[in-house]
């Protein structure tokens, strides 16, 4: 199949975050359409997935979309010049004030490739030490720890409901049936 011809991309709107952008396009056999997207960005993001005797280290932080607190894995942007490694053992510092010595990639992943190109890298991080960084978070998060006996029960949780922490659980639960 042949890439679409972009024939002209403006921007519809501009806030302090995202900006939105009308890209026209004109397919290999004839057809035009307008998408709208969010303006490709070079900011990945990295999400963590502690783990400390047989416990895995959650945060409960304000969503403004959701309007409540939610409970999901430390996770930020990477900050210019940083490699995800690196941003995975910052994020851990800042939000739970642990370092890791030890960190698996499990996969990348991209949320909504029809809107936006957001690549977010997730990680295990293992034998954790004190550490804690000063964050940009308004409030200090609070720790949750979960048994990992017990990601089946967390897996069902109505109120652990956010696809990229879900994804993750799902991908640490194969990580660890397949060891």
């Amino acid at each position: 199949m042949r890439k679409p011809e972009i024939l002209s991309i403006s921007s519809l709107a501009k806030t302090r975050i995202f900006e939105i952008e009308a890209v026209e396009l004109q397919f290999s056999n004839g057809e035009h359409r307008t998408y709208e997207r969010f303006k490709p960005s070079s900011r990945a993001a990295v999400m963590v997935l502690p783990i400390e005797d047989e416990h895995l280290f959650l945060v409960k932080e304000y969503a403004v979309g959701t309007e409540r607190y939610e409970l999901g894995f430390p996770k930020g942007l990477m900050d210019l010049g940083e490699t995800p490694e690196q941003s995975a053992v910052r994020e851990l510092k800042e939000e739970i004030g642990l370092g890791a010595k030890k960190l698996k990639h499990l996969r990348t992943l991209i949320t909504s490739p029809s809107y936006m190109n957001n690549p977010m890298y997730i990680f295990i991080a293992q034998d954790l030490y004190p550490c804690q960084l000063v964050g940009d978070e308004p409030e200090p998060l609070q720790l949750v720890k979960i048994p990992l006996s017990e990601i089946e029960t967390l897996l069902q949780d109505p109120n652990f409901n956010e696809a990229r922490n879900l994804t993750a659980l799902y991908m640490l639960r194969d990580f660890f049936s397949m060891k």
